[in-house]
């Protein structure tokens, strides 16, 4: 498969993925542990068939100390035993969050709950972390990136 399109040689790729990680440093200083922003962005990317942001984020969490068994088990957390409560509440939001056309948005159990966990900072940081991998998702998906050659720390 061949991407439609190499968004990195036109003028405006490089500018807007170079704002769109410079969010996503802003995002990590929120006090959202790294994990949880992995299992976020691998979860959103499992919803929305992304394979470059799952190779890319399944690489930089086992780099960052996750183990393969919670790696394994993010498409199905629900059944799953090695999730914390305050992952859970952030999967279920990332969740709802990204499947907004199939609902009529993240409901207000789900939020409570997440903001049993998180602070307002935090809380800041999960939403935007979760539209921001929604954005990493349709920019690849839309243009048929492939996933399988990132290496882990790549992007700085």
């Amino acid at each position: 498969m061949q991407a439609r399109l190499d968004m990195m040689a036109t003028e405006l790729g490089p500018k807007l993925v170079k704002h769109l990680v410079a969010s996503h440093r802003a995002i990590a200083a929120s006090g959202v542990p790294e994990a949880t922003l992995n299992l976020v962005d691998i979860r959103a990317s499992q919803l929305n068939g992304c394979a470059p942001c799952l190779d890319m984020h399944t690489k930089e969490a086992i780099a960052a100390g996750e183990t393969s068994v919670r790696l394994n088990l993010v498409a199905c957390w629900r059944e799953a035993s090695v999730f914390t409560e305050p992952e859970r509440a952030a999967l279920e939001l990332a969740e709802q969050g990204t499947r907004l056309a199939d609902s009529t948005g993240v409901d207000e159990d789900v939020w409570r709950n997440a903001a049993k966990h998180y602070d307002d900072e935090q809380l800041t940081g999960l939403v935007a972390q979760i539209a921001l991998i929604n954005t990493f998702n349709r920019l690849n998906v839309i243009t048929r990136q492939v996933g399988g050659s990132y290496q882990a720390g790549q992007l700085g």
